[in-house]
């Protein structure tokens, strides 16, 4: 599988992991300089606590772009040390290039825990609040 924002590869693998629809990349997969860390944090109430990261490349971010559980849930510890990946960056089959090579930013759908987000009471203008 492969990431593609901004018309750029920014990670590829052959050993994603699915869950929710999403692929989870193995974080050494992912381009180095790509990632950067971000405050946002989310609850999903059957994975645990996700860590978002700022992706970008080519000159382009796509702010909380990606997520990672640090530290899962026991059942579903097979996502530890992985990233997915959302907010219009694609995520295609690596064979799959030619139609992909330029996604347009925000044409993603993929969502985590069903919606996001997750937590009781938040809404997208207190996420867009934050710092």
């Amino acid at each position: 599988m492969r990431a593609i924002w901004n018309g750029i590869t920014i990670a590829q693998s052959d050993d994603t992991i699915v869950v929710e629809g999403n692929h989870y990349f193995p974080l050494d997969s992912v381009a180095p300089g790509v990632l950067r860390r971000s405050r946002m944090k989310s609850l999903c109430p059957w994975k645990g606590l996700a860590s978002y990261y700022h992706v970008e490349a080519g000159g382009a971010q796509s702010p909380n772009g990606a997520w990672t559980y640090r530290h899962p849930y026991p059942w579903i510890r097979k996502i530890k040390s992985r990233v997915a990946f959302w907010t219009g960056i694609e995520v295609v089959p690596a064979d799959d290039l030619a139609e992909h090579e330029d996604p347009q930013p925000g044409g993603s759908s993929a969502r985590h825990c069903d919606r996001f987000p997750t937590h009781p009471g938040a809404t997208s203008e207190a996420i867009e609040k934050l710092p």
